[in-house]
């Protein structure tokens, strides 16, 4: 009966290492799996148009959290050639500049916000429209460095995979321009009761110029600091050449 014992002992530690050496095995492919999973899930999304983003359902949970049980998010897919030619220059005019030129990151403009930050002041962000749409599209709110990491990670498969004007299609789409009010359709429905084909130049400016706080400005009754920046962005879109300049991409 000892020498069983004493047997079996010594077997255990031999039985127990292939088995922790497979799930080892397993945990070295969830990278890969992560990879073409997500590869997978970008690529289904330049040819199939979400009913939500992340931040959509994040907003939604917050505010059922808050206990407003009365919440309703506005989302209305509109192709980019349904709405206003003054829409998409304006996101860019307001937003990301070399948007056409750049590979996901702007490295110029990730440049200018480090020297301004190191200046103090208000903090400046570097953030292209790539970065935001994986940001809003399949990602969660806050700051860390994973979901950094991420944000990098989804921004070169959108670039890769995506056309530029999908890109910008899906970004006039899922932005915020209201609290709960997601894309252009829903937002000039709302504030102006009308199509997003129907924009002016004037209100395509003013929906760009509110995405820096959507919750906390207002594009249909616009104060000062809304009015001035819409009145820049305008000047910027036409020094760009207007429409023209996003027609080659």
């Amino acid at each position: 009966m000892g020498a069983a014992g004493e047997d079996h002992k010594v077997e255990a530690p031999a039985q127990a290492a292939p088995r922790r050496r497979w799930r080892w095995r397993q945990l070295l492919w969830l990278p890969v799996l992560f990879a073409g999973l997500s590869t997978l899930q970008v690529l289904v999304l330049r040819f199939i148009d979400p009913p939500l983003s992340t931040v959509m359902l994040w907003r939604y949970g917050e505010a059922l959290g808050e206990g407003d049980w009365s919440y309703r998010l506005h989302y209305q897919w509109r192709d980019l050639d349904a709405m206003a030619p003054s829409l998409p220059i304006s996101l860019v005019a307001a937003e990301d500049q070399r948007f056409p030129e750049h590979d996901g990151f702007d490295l110029q403009a990730i440049e200018k916000a480090r020297d301004h930050n190191a200046r103090g002041g208000r903090l400046r962000g570097a953030s292209t429209i790539s970065q935001q749409v994986a940001k809003n599209l399949f990602l969660w709110q806050g700051r860390s460095w994973v979901r950094k990491g991420l944000e990098v990670w989804y921004t070169v498969l959108i670039e890769a995979l995506w056309p530029k004007q999908r890109i910008l299609e899906m970004y006039a789409n899922i932005a915020e321009f209201g609290d709960g009010v997601y894309g252009a359709q829903a937002a000039s429905r709302k504030f102006w009761n009308k199509d997003a084909a129907r924009l002016s130049p004037a209100e395509s400016a003013r929906l760009a110029a509110v995405l820096p706080a959507p919750r906390r400005y207002n594009a249909a009754s616009p104060g000062p600091y809304v009015q001035r920046r819409a009145a820049w962005i305008q000047r910027q879109a036409r020094q760009l050449g207007g429409a023209a300049y996003l027609q080659d991409d």
